[in-house]
């Protein structure tokens, strides 16, 4: 389990039409009154132009139906902050505007009613403009203000027009330690641009240091958090393909967050952002750090005990259920008959297999011995009756029945069967299932 989360100032993000979503916490207000820690919450960004209005529409919602509590959009132009106008009365979550390189782009955006502004402390230095941001923050929503996630990533903190300055940037950074050099650059750049906001009296402030390297990005929120009391948006950026990026980003997500450090996540994909959402969740549900919605499924890895088409059946669990499943069931297709007994007897609904059938057992009693071709729709069903049984209050999560002894591995479900029923080799003594 994780360890406490570190305390933070506590962040609001929404308005009364989307709802509002707190970020970190664990410091007192200005009342003096102790904020209740948030849980932590999971974003991603449309991948479609911000101008294209209908598109992204129904990106946002198809990303907020999966799961995501704030999508971030980009608005490079002016025709994309123009389109906030009609896109955020479409939307039921709070919208983030990504802002690079143009002040005005915030400006416009934080006119259209947007929730949240990310600036890049490595593009817009220029201290007014800054102060301008600031102020139209503190001034929207009424008066109640917006917050603003200053995101300082590898890519964008070194100086990039000045060539002699650069060089000599590059020089500390190859010198000697490279994560020391990278991250006294970074934490100088955070301080001295924290410093713009405090002179203005603004503090609803996040802040969110990415590399794609994932050991300096633990490096890096690890120390920022002992500096800083903001709320931190982690994320791995640039982190490639999610066949490789899901192992850069937990490796690096999950190592802060078990030590507590967090507030937001996004796992960040050159892929469909769908696939964001979904790991982020499944990141934190992992941890305990949210409480799962629909079927936690488990299932063996590969090996030569396999006795029916599981991977295949897994497949085929998994899509089925996550249309139809709501409540969070712990739910385990196994291959044997070595495991399977086990782990059917510590989930709610569980087959095993023998040899070519399934052994289906519901909090561990069992309900069913199908052949193989049976398997998915019988399971189906029993998950099925079973989450309308925890609905009305007739059954519990987590709760086993009847300890389970395993098969007799060459009875009728091992693989010694038709040795056996052939009389090549002799029947020991053992448990025997049959049919039924």
């Amino acid at each position: 389990m994780p360890t406490s989360r570190h305390p933070t100032r506590q962040v609001l993000i929404g308005d009364s039409r989307v709802g509002f979503l707190k970020i970190g916490g664990g410091l007192p207000e200005q009342s003096g009154s102790p904020t209740t820690t948030a849980p932590v919450i999971v974003q991603t960004m449309t991948a479609g132009y911000t101008h294209e209005i209908d598109r992204c529409v129904a990106e946002i919602n198809k990303l907020a139906a999966a799961g995501a509590d704030i999508v971030r959009v980009a608005v490079p132009e002016k025709k994309d902050t123009e389109a906030l106008k009609e896109i955020l009365p479409r939307v039921r979550v709070p919208i983030v505007a990504d802002v690079h390189f143009h002040f005005q782009r915030a400006l416009e955006a934080i006119e259209a009613g947007v929730h949240k502004i990310r600036l890049n402390p490595g593009n817009i230095t220029d201290r007014k403009q800054v102060i301008d941001v600031i102020q139209a923050c503190k001034g929207a929503q009424g008066g109640r203000g917006i917050p603003i996630r200053i995101g300082v990533n590898e890519g964008s903190i070194i100086e990039r027009k000045d060539k002699e300055k650069r060089m000599k940037e590059l020089g500390a950074f190859f010198a000697g330690y490279k994560h020391g050099h990278l991250l006294a650059i970074m934490i100088a750049k955070l301080e001295e641009y924290l410093d713009i906001f405090y002179e203005q009296d603004f503090r609803d402030i996040v802040i969110s240091a990415k590399s794609m390297d994932a050991a300096f990005v633990v490096d890096a929120y690890t120390e920022i958090s002992k500096r800083f009391e903001h709320p931190l948006h982690l994320g791995v950026t640039h982190a490639g393909p999610k066949e490789t990026g899901t192992i850069r980003s937990v490796v690096a997500l999950g190592g802060l967050l078990i030590n507590g450090i967090g507030d937001t996540i996004r796992i960040s994909y050159a892929n469909d952002p769908i696939y964001e959402v979904q790991d982020g969740l499944e990141l934190l549900y992992c941890l305990g750090l949210r409480e799962r919605v629909g079927v936690d499924l488990i299932a063996c890895p590969t090996c030569g005990r396999i006795q029916v088409d599981l991977f295949t059946l897994v497949q085929d669990v998994r899509k089925a259920l996550a249309e139809k499943v709501t409540v969070p069931m712990k739910v385990a297709v196994m291959g044997c008959i070595v495991n399977g007994p086990g782990e059917a007897e510590g989930a709610d609904v569980a087959v095993f297999a023998g040899d070519r059938r399934g052994i289906i057992y519901v909090q561990g009693e069992r309900v069913a011995n199908v052949p193989e071709p049976e398997i998915l729709e019988r399971l189906l069903a029993e998950c099925l009756a079973f989450q309308d049984k925890v609905k009305r209050g007739e059954a519990k999560l987590g709760e086993k029945k009847v300890d389970i002894i395993p098969p007799d591995p060459i009875g009728e479900l091992g693989s010694g069967f038709d040795k056996i029923a052939g009389g090549k080799v002799e029947k020991s003594v053992g448990l025997t299932i049959g049919k039924s």
